[in-house]
């Protein structure tokens, strides 16, 4: 097998490998939907413009 062929497979493989971790550790996190949502309102709450 061709080096270049061989460095494509690996990074290819690595690369996945680092998606399905991320996309795992995404499904798996124990952080509740209340305390994520609470923990942006306040940047959200300031970025809203009244018109006057």
């Amino acid at each position: 097998m061709k080096f270049e062929t061989l460095m494509l497979h690996s990074l290819f493989a690595a690369t996945l490998l680092i998606c399905v971790l991320t996309f795992g550790s995404m499904l798996t996190a124990k952080t509740p939907v209340a305390h994520f949502a609470a923990s942006h309102a306040p940047v959200a709450a300031a970025s809203v413009h009244t018109a006057s």
